[in-house]
């Protein structure tokens, strides 16, 4: 007798929802199309490694390449959006009392967080360029430490104005690391970078890792590689002529 109820009861509910279709009504249903989880998805993090080895206290058209770089990166950080985790490790801050000291002379300065702009301005200052450069080394501790636990896409902005000269070569060390992973994107500027290995050396890190690569040899040049790396719009003056 209870089957026969329910029969009845489970015919009468279908007559009666495929009455409500037919006559237009609305019910919320949920579907795949219909879901977003853009919502759901971790936004990028974003770290910036400064080169501030000896070679940044050369200068360019009078100003040395180490204030040229902070002063870029102070035009710079305040555009990023607020909702982005920006960090900041610099590399050749110290020059250690050995050559593998100098070579370990790697540190984040500020890890990435929310509204670190003016944090890292001021920590830029306090550094100065003296050391070697490290680079294989800061993009290994950079890929294991600088994001923690983030499990979303990961960027590293390098800058750099010279070739490595204490580790493997970065090109060998990222090709392998790509063989493992995929959640790293790395863009490089070569600042006033005139030898061809090292140039090759840190375009191969850039594009193994679909990222881009910059040659800048000017503060305007160098200005303008940070901009289209973070999709920044260039300010655009223009002239009305009558």
């Amino acid at each position: 007798m209870n089957k026969i109820f329910g029969l009845i009861f489970l015919l009468l509910f279908l007559i009666t929802l495929k009455q409500s279709i037919a006559s237009g009504q609305n019910y919320n249903v949920y579907s795949p199309e219909s879901y977003s989880v853009s919502a759901l998805q971790p936004k990028e993090r974003i770290v910036f490694i400064v080169d501030f080895s000896n070679s940044m206290t050369e200068k360019i058209d009078g100003k040395r390449k180490i204030d040229i770089a902070i002063s870029t990166l102070e035009k710079i950080l305040p555009q990023l959006p607020k909702d982005v985790y920006v960090g900041f490790r610099a590399y050749g801050h110290r020059s250690g009392m050995t050559y593998f000291d100098s070579c370990k002379a790697s540190s984040l300065i500020n890890p990435p967080s929310l509204n670190n702009s003016r944090v890292i301005q001021s920590s830029m200052y306090k550094l100065s360029p003296q050391g070697s450069t490290p680079i294989t080394y800061s993009l290994k501790q950079s890929v294991r430490k600088d994001f923690g636990t983030f499990i979303g896409k990961k960027r590293i902005i390098l800058l750099s104005d010279g070739g490595e000269n204490c580790d493997e070569s970065p090109c060998d060390y990222i090709l392998e690391l790509v063989k493992q992973r995929d959640d790293f994107r790395i863009d490089v500027i070569a600042f006033d970078i005139n030898d061809k290995e090292a140039h090759n050396q840190l375009k191969c890190v850039a594009l193994a890792t679909s990222g881009k690569f910059y040659s800048a040899n000017t503060a305007a040049e160098l200005l303008d590689s940070f901009q289209d790396s973070l999709n920044i719009e260039k300010e655009v003056q223009g002239m009305i002529i009558r």
